[in-house]
């Protein structure tokens, strides 16, 4: 028995060890229930992040969408001109198609589309209150914007839906790990972001002139069901490298107490930013972070020694 405690302990070493060295500087592991920091290297560090700007996009959607009563089944026109950056899907968005909400959110989420998060963008900013009186997209991102301070996200701007470089000045949107982790603990707190980024693939329409055009398209995050993995996000940037943001889900721990039953959820949120390798680095770590996730609970999940967000 000796041996085995001694052994796991040695494994336990050389996992850390080789995480410390990860190509990948930035990243935070918490639980996603109290917001506990189980692990963070560089998770302060304003960073890039690209195409993780779409989170944000969704859950402004999303809680517009509940505050304001609207459905996702609403048809939006790609704006002309629509964005001139990004990827596309296999229809390609061209300016005047008619889309639902639902489907652009599939392909803002799933292949990262950045005219469907454009078109999201103009359609739900023209609705929303508008003191500046910005254009749709504008406003927009000065709600995503909003939403980052409410959340006490101090370490991001949003510039944009998409989370490219500014066309003309280059100027880069900017997040850090520990924000984005606060972002999808919050869009995990309500119905509706954790169902849409299980999606492995989804079926979408398009309305072009007079013809439905249909595609299936496919989730970039190819960790979906690797250790329990169920979200949430990829991106790429050439300057930078690849990050993603991964949440994976235990079955609820439930303790009995005399007549009284205590459920207590079980989810981790890791992000990480600027790796060489998102797949190899994300399964690493996700698994090591139910490895502390495991042993802070062990400890009856202590308050005093941990630190939250």
């Amino acid at each position: 028995m000796k041996t085995s405690y001694r052994a796991l302990a040695i494994l336990f070493l050389l996992l850390t060890l080789s995480l410390s060295n990860a190509s990948a500087s930035h990243f935070i592991i918490i639980d996603n229930e109290t917001g506990c920091i189980l692990q963070e290297q560089g998770a302060n560090d304003k960073f890039p992040v690209g195409s993780l700007t779409k989170i944000a996009v969704a859950i402004t959607l999303l809680d517009w969408i509940k505050v304001s009563g609207n459905s996702l089944d609403a048809v939006a026109e790609v704006p002309t001109p629509a964005a001139p950056q990004g990827q596309g899907n296999p229809l390609g968005l061209q300016a005047g198609d008619r889309v639902t909400l639902r489907d652009l959110l599939y392909l803002t989420l799933l292949p990262s589309d950045s005219e469907a998060a454009l078109t999201i963008a103009n359609y739900v900013g023209l609705k929303l209150p508008n003191p500046q009186q910005l254009d749709g997209v504008g406003n927009f991102v000065a709600h995503m914007n909003a939403l980052a301070r409410e959340l006490e996200m101090k370490r991001t701007l949003f510039l944009n839906s998409h989370g490219l470089p500014v066309v003309g000045n280059g100027e880069q949107p900017y997040s850090c790990a520990a924000d984005l982790a606060r972002l999808t603990r919050y869009g995990y707190s309500k119905p509706g972001l954790a169902f849409y980024v299980a999606q492995k693939s989804r079926d979408i329409h398009i309305q072009r002139g007079n013809k439905t055009l249909g595609a299936t398209i496919n989730n970039t995050n190819n960790l979906l069901g690797v250790n329990g993995i169920d979200g949430v996000k990829t991106a790429r940037l050439p300057s930078v490298g690849e990050s993603i943001v991964l949440t994976s889900a235990r079955d609820p721990e439930v303790k009995k107490e005399g007549n009284t039953v205590y459920t207590t959820p079980r989810r981790i949120i890791v992000v990480i930013l600027g790796s060489n390798n998102r797949a190899t680095e994300g399964t690493a770590l996700n698994q090591h972070g139910w490895d502390l996730y495991y042993a802070w609970a062990g400890r009856g999940r202590p308050t005093r020694s941990s630190r939250f967000l």
